[in-house]
């Protein structure tokens, strides 16, 4: 089990260091009004780069999910500014294998049956942010953020 450990932790790290290799020069921008709904898989992961980025987002509200009750609940809750899918999650779609926290009504999901989920609760026009690199995620929320209207 320590070897697992071990493993998941050296995995974790790497993941934040492509994160911060994609931090950038960009302008700082408030979006301390502006909310980030994020669907990941990994809990730890979730809050190690959660504490990293929003900073450099510009401190918008950031929720992270681990699995879909979670997730559908936010949905339904409120208004988001961005839904964000964490790359751990759209990597696992992109090989056709089930994101971990699904649950009996959303087994099998890939991203798209995750995008019309948003769509429904959410409207078409929330920005949907996706990527399966690490260094790409403060670049596109950013962008995201920056274009969102609420």
């Amino acid at each position: 089990m320590a070897d697992r450990n071990t493993e998941d932790d050296a995995s974790r790290n790497r993941m934040m260091g492509e994160i911060a290799d994609g931090i950038g020069e960009d302008e700082f921008i408030d979006c301390s009004g502006k909310s980030v709904l994020c669907r990941g898989c990994d809990p730890q992961m979730a809050t190690r780069a959660s504490a990293m980025v929003v900073p450099l987002l510009g401190n918008p509200e950031f929720v992270s999910c681990g699995d879909d009750d979670d997730f559908i609940a936010k949905l339904q809750e409120k208004k988001w500014s961005v839904i964000f899918f964490a790359p751990g999650a759209c990597r696992y779609s992109a090989a056709r294998m089930q994101i971990p926290g699904a649950r009996s009504n959303t087994k099998g999901w890939t991203l798209k049956q995750y995008r019309t989920l948003v769509q429904q609760h959410q409207g078409a026009d929330v920005p949907i942010v996706e990527t399966t690199e690490e260094r790409e995620v403060v670049p596109r929320l950013r962008s995201a953020l920056s274009k969102a209207k609420r």
